[in-house]
């Protein structure tokens, strides 16, 4: 079914709107979002590690996460496409031939960004809604409050000013929960991982595309795992964030994106339901066969 040059621009300023939903909140979360003020105890030592720098910096993290598969997005589309769909009509849109490489990218790179975009914010929004103190909290705040005192041992403090010069670092050692690095490698590894289960078929040889496999989920792996040696979060910081992106990543590859054709959940579950009514019929009949007896 051929569509409009009108219905093609609905379609993409309503996919651009939903992302952009999307991302709006994030960015507001980075510009004028406050954390959650939480207090602290004199004796958790878990706040009183020296502070280091990343490990995976913020630009490695978003270079690598989101050129990464956008790359590998682009070079599969455009290759299968000449493969297999060499003949596919090209759309026009008024008067612009739009070649299908180009549309076949289009929605494979939104349904990706898509997803990127819900688990960051669903991160974010576990950030500034718990406010949990970074490892290195202490060390970065310096509060005015003397720990040596004994009666102060066990006082939860709530009210107190950091010593501390940098207001970023000062905003972000509130930021721990959940793992922002961890989340968003997770997602963007292991969307990377499905993709390509659902695209690479190449008969040269049987373990490549799970070698491949098994180095996304290991970058996203040692990612998490830096975070927690490099003393910016708690070990129950990275696993909660390793299950938001691997979470969302799963739900974007079978229920939003077309990776697996019909969707592979979808059929399971349809395929759960129809052998479920197919045995209550059969119950129905035999029951029904043994009263007649």
């Amino acid at each position: 079914m051929d569509l409009d040059s009108k219905e093609i621009y609905k379609r993409v300023i309503t996919d651009f709107l939903c992302v952009f939903a999307v991302g709006f909140p994030i960015l507001i979360f980075r510009l004028f979002g406050v954390p959650y003020k939480r207090g602290f105890y004199c004796d958790d030592l878990s706040i009183r590690y020296p502070f280091h720098p990343s490990t995976v910096p913020d630009y490695a993290l978003y270079i690598v996460g989101i050129g990464l598969p956008i790359s590998v997005i682009l070079i599969f589309e455009v290759s299968l496409l000449k493969k297999f769909n060499s003949k596919r009509r090209s759309l026009f849109l008024f008067g612009w031939k739009v070649p299908p490489w180009l549309i076949r990218c289009y929605k494979e790179i939104g349904y990706f960004c898509f997803g990127a975009v819900c688990s960051q914010l669903i991160t974010d929004i576990g950030k500034y809604s718990i406010g949990r103190l970074r490892p290195h909290f202490m060390t970065v705040c310096d509060p005015d409050v003397d720990c040596s005192m004994p009666d102060f041992k066990y006082k939860y403090f709530v009210e107190f000013t950091c010593k501390g010069t940098s207001p970023k670092l000062l905003r972000e050692s509130r930021l721990s929960f959940p793992s922002g690095h961890s989340s968003f490698s997770a997602y963007t590894m292991v969307y990377l991982a499905l993709y390509l289960q659902a695209k690479l078929n190449w008969r040269g040889s049987y373990l490549l595309k799970h070698f491949l496999q098994f180095c996304c989920v290991a970058l996203s792996w040692a990612t998490a795992l830096s975070r927690v040696s490099d003393y910016k979060h708690h070990w129950s910081d990275v696993l909660v964030g390793l299950l938001i992106g691997t979470t969302v990543a799963f739900l974007n590859a079978n229920f939003v994106s077309d990776l697996f054709g019909s969707s592979s959940l979808k059929k399971k579950l349809s395929e759960t339901t129809t052998l479920t009514n197919t045995s209550h019929q059969v119950m129905l009949v035999t029951n029904n066969s043994s009263a007649d007896l």
